[in-house]
């Protein structure tokens, strides 16, 4: 895009990163949970793949996976900040995601875990990320989709008109599954298929997710936020209203992670290509109707309990 919208302060959001460095670790189960998801999903792919890229890395979280794989003979790691690096074993180098200092046709796999979703230009950085990959190279990359935080948006959202008479952003806006799956071919890939798990974890309190997300170095950085100190008492009616409209019988909270995960291949001439149109010999009618054909849906959820 030639002018994308700046949502996101990005300088702030390499600060925050750099301050969370050191603990991040507290908070790495949403990280955790894509790196098992990612490895998972590649170790059942018949086919190896020399050098591969950890974009946007979290310590060594999701190479570590890759690489237990045996997929993959080496990976590097670009992460946002040198704190980040120097956490890292093996090769690391800081670079933005949204400008990548890599050469075309150089990487075989690039892997992204849960931090595209925080760049201004997504399709500037898939179109950068297609670019860097060898002819049929893979991209898997997993982001925060558009029900994320949807509780807290919500809680916030009610205290703040309560308490103001108006809103402030404070929950960036994911974007749903099927832009992001648009975004992909838009962006050149081949093969694209995208996604959607609705992961949720339960907290004794809405402030310890607020914690959470403070460790995770991925609290508010919108552009438009409000700049000036947050009003007295607005975080904790917020949080009186997440148990209001959220809590659970057992006195629990919810807080839901929408994690949309994209692959693409890089176009290479040995893929399989889609068939033209009415060359086909059989209708999609009559192979329904003759019940040969069951058609499954791509959300899929799970619950995960017991986040203190």
């Amino acid at each position: 895009m030639d002018n994308p919208a700046q949502i996101f302060d990005r300088r702030l959001l390499r600060l925050r990163k750099a301050r969370a460095a050191a603990g991040m670790e507290r908070a790495a189960f949403l990280i955790e949970h894509v790196a098992i998801d990612l490895a998972e999903r590649l170790s059942l792919i018949s086919r190896q793949f020399a050098t591969g890229l950890d974009l946007g890395a979290h310590g060594t979280v999701l190479s570590d996976r890759i690489m237990r794989t045996g997929k993959v003979g080496r990976m590097l790691r670009a992460v946002a900040v040198s704190q980040l690096a120097g956490r890292a074993d093996g090769a690391a180098i800081v670079a933005d995601e949204e400008l990548l200092p890599f050469a075309p046709a150089s990487l075989d796999i690039i892997v992204s875990g849960l931090s595209l979703q925080l760049v201004n230009d997504l399709p500037g950085a898939l179109v950068q990320i297609r670019r860097a990959l060898k002819p049929d190279g893979l991209f898997m990359g997993s982001l925060l989709g558009g029900r994320t935080l949807e509780q807290l948006r919500s809680a916030f959202a009610s205290a703040e008109i309560t308490l103001t008479g108006g809103l402030s952003p404070r929950v960036a806006p994911f974007a749903d599954i099927r832009d992001l799956g648009a975004l992909l071919q838009r962006a050149g890939f081949a093969l694209p298929v995208a996604d959607a798990e609705a992961l949720t974890i339960t907290y004794c309190d809405p402030a310890d997710l607020m914690a959470d997300l403070k460790t995770m170095g991925t609290s508010n950085a919108l552009r438009e936020r409000r700049k000036t100190l947050t009003r007295r008492g607005l975080i904790g009616a917020a949080c009186e209203a997440y148990r209001q409209q959220f809590g659970q019988t057992d006195g629990r909270v919810p807080a839901t992670f929408d994690i949309v995960t994209l692959t693409g291949w890089a176009p290479h001439h040995s893929q399989q290509k889609p068939l033209q149109p009415g060359s086909a010999r059989t209708s999609l009618k009559a192979t329904l109707e003759a019940g040969q054909v069951s058609v499954q849906g791509n959300l899929k959820s799970s619950s995960h309990g017991g986040k203190d």
